[in-house]
């Protein structure tokens, strides 16, 4: 195995897509049906902050929604373009950042699924970007918002481990989540990826920081936006069908945030 490479892994669409892709359906659905049970209905227009390589946005579209997704990384961005135009679908991408989420049109639906909303890394930002998807959602609209919670008192790092094999490639990926600084309510996180194609192998490592939320941090920060209401709250196995209390024990949630005010279609 070559030496490790510091790459960021967002500049490698490829092998962040053989990690994810196996869920995409799934949550696509997820996101379908939180919108018809808990917002307006049958969604039309969605959001997606942080779209990156464009797995959800390319699902959504085929699935008949229309759907705009902004990124700051342009690799990822190319990388969901040349999606959709290979299947021939169509959705508004452009770059853009988290705390200023861009102005537009009225969605029924935004979602940012998989604790990029982390990388947000003071209450100012987050906060900012709460208000900024609450502009874009049409009354009634939910924002379904995935994290990692943390427990403070838990020492020690955490791993995460996925092995993916697809179109003769093989991705193994570790993620390990360090201790959280409470006081500076950030974690460090490193994620390496092993990978092996067309006989040739190499290794890349990403170093990033997220800032911490405890479940009690969590509420305050939507208490802290009254335009939108937290309604339901469901966990990473993205059941539809399961709503789960936001204080169970669980490392993870997906609040379900509803844009207050009376909506008509």
């Amino acid at each position: 195995m070559a030496k490790t490479a510091l790459v960021d892994w967002y500049d490698t669409p490829r092998w962040y897509d053989l990690v994810f892709e196996p869920g995409t359906r799934r949550e696509g659905s997820f996101l379908v049906a939180l919108a018809r049970r808990h917002g307006r209905g049958e969604p039309r227009r969605v959001l997606e902050p942080a779209c990156g390589s464009g797995r959800l946005v390319v699902d959504l579209a085929r699935r008949g929604l229309a759907v705009e997704g902004f990124d700051l990384n342009e690799r990822m961005l190319d990388a969901a373009r040349a999606k959709l135009a290979r299947r021939g679908l169509e959705a508004e991408l452009r770059r853009g950042d988290m705390a200023r989420v861009p102005a537009g049109p009225a969605v029924d639906l935004a979602h940012c699924l998989v604790s990029t909303f982390k990388y947000l890394l003071d209450e100012r930002s987050a906060r900012a970007h709460l208000a900024g998807v609450a502009r874009r959602l049409a009354p009634g609209g939910v924002y379904v918002l995935g994290l990692h919670l943390t427990d403070y008192r838990r020492e020690g790092s955490q791993v995460e481990r996925w092995v993916v094999e697809r179109g003769g490639a093989k991705v193994v990926c570790v993620t390990r989540t360090m201790q959280a600084d409470r006081r500076k309510r950030s974690e460090a996180v490193r994620t390496r990826l092993k990978v092996r194609s067309r006989g040739r192998e190499h290794a890349q490592e990403t170093n990033w920081t997220f800032r911490t939320y405890s479940v009690r941090e969590v509420l305050e920060l939507v208490r802290s936006r009254p335009e939108l209401e937290l309604v339901a709250t469901y966990d990473f196995h993205h059941d539809a069908t399961t709503p789960r209390p936001i204080d169970d024990g669980r490392d993870d949630v997906v609040l379900v945030l509803k844009k207050r005010g009376a909506h008509k279609r």
